[in-house]
């Protein structure tokens, strides 16, 4: 689960981070309000998507005015920013955040995320803030560093010396940092974040070392421990399907492809939407519905997939082993009745129960095409697309 920029700060400052002070704003009298209220000579407004390169999508402006407040507000609230990060639709801006200005000497880059290979939880440190990260990653690898924290002992003062000395920190600033990133660290785990992004981290013509954007993203599994961040969810920014298919518990991330999937297992499903590609199409999506799947939620995730205008035919790929075969086949005639299926359908199922889901798509009266394994039912449903 993502939130919005001004969310992050939010819970953070909750824990005691140094992030500038800034009010979100609906409307554009309630930015200036904002504005007003913060007071001072300068303000920073931003566009408050769950997408990053908001500046140079235009989504992010320093102002030294009120008017120029309002003016902002104005071109910003209910405009689609494009970013890199949003694709060519871009987001439709329905918030802003208004903050203090910084007088900023240097920007740093920080983050922390899970660290799968080494199951450890790891902060990035580089010089090069304010800038893709990706880039700097491909240009000059040299200048991210990695640290990863023992989870047995926990934070140790001598991380945040190692990363102040990545940061090229120095004097006060070094002390800044250790208890940042000791405080970060408390607040990774505390709230069970996945991704906890700092960029620009920035020094402050002051010698401050201050957080200028964030950007949180919450493990999902974990979210029942945490109803506050729950609450924090923001509809408008997440895909109609993926909503929808959160409330039958199905994982379902919409792609660009044509050919539709439903499969039991994550492992299962990326393997099929490999072997699409290796036969020359592309997937539509990444479905998974799990290992007990009820044929109501078959249902469910079939129809969702059929939602989707761009997909042209359906591969559904079961190994049957919590999961019966006959349910499976059940739940497919129940949403192909309902949505009138108009797309090739091609279904590989082995497992439990195969002989009788077979039988159950045979007597349906659907045009349905059965495959003998994985590759048989990937160059079927590649060919019947293409032939279309």
């Amino acid at each position: 689960m993502n939130i919005h920029e001004y969310q992050a700060k939010e819970i953070l400052r909750g824990f005691g981070v140094p992030v500038p002070n800034g009010i979100p704003a609906f409307s554009v009298e309630e930015a200036v309000a904002a504005a007003e209220l913060l007071g001072g000579h300068a303000w920073v407004v931003k566009a408050q998507i769950h997408a990053g390169g908001r500046g140079k999508g235009g989504g992010v402006k320093v102002v030294k005015a009120i008017d120029e407040v309002r003016k902002e507000a104005k071109r910003m609230l209910g405009m689609t920013l494009v970013t890199h990060q949003t694709g060519p639709h871009g987001r439709v801006v329905r918030r802003l955040y208004i903050e203090e200005g910084s007088a900023i000497e240097r920007e740093l880059y920080l983050s922390a995320l899970v660290d799968r290979g080494s199951s450890r939880v790891a902060f990035i440190a580089s010089t090069e803030g304010g800038m893709d990260i990706e880039a700097v990653a491909k240009n000059t690898p040299e200048k991210i560093q990695t640290f990863a924290i023992e989870p047995a002992a926990g934070y140790s003062p001598y991380v945040g010396l190692e990363i102040a000395s990545a940061l090229d920190l120095h004097g006060d600033q070094i002390k800044q940092c250790g208890a940042l990133i000791r405080t970060l660290y408390d607040a990774f785990l505390t709230k069970d974040m996945s991704l906890l992004e700092i960029n620009p981290l920035v020094v402050t013509k002051e010698g401050r070392v201050v957080c200028l954007d964030a950007k949180i993203n919450f493990d999902d599994n974990a979210l029942f421990r945490h109803k506050d961040v729950q609450a924090l969810r923001d509809p408008d920014e997440e895909d109609p399907m993926e909503r929808e298919a959160a409330k039958y518990d199905l994982s379902y991330v919409k792609l660009d492809g044509s050919i539709g999937c439903m499969v039991n297992g994550a492992g299962l499903a990326m393997a099929t939407m490999d072997i699409i590609k290796l036969y020359g199409e592309e997937p539509a999506n990444f479905l998974d519905v799990g290992g007990g799947a009820s044929k109501e939620k078959v249902t469910a995730a079939f129809k969702i997939i059929l939602s989707d205008p761009n997909v042209k035919g359906i591969l559904v790929n079961i190994f049957g082993g919590i999961m019966r075969c006959d349910i499976i086949a059940e739940g497919i005639i129940t949403a192909a009745h309902d949505v009138k299926l108009a797309v090739p359908l091609v279904v590989r199922l082995e497992g439990t129960n195969v002989e009788q889901g077979k039988a159950v798509l045979a007597e349906s009266g659907l045009p349905v095409v059965s495959a003998s394994d994985l590759a048989d039912a990937a160059q079927k449903i590649v060919a019947a697309v293409k032939s279309r």
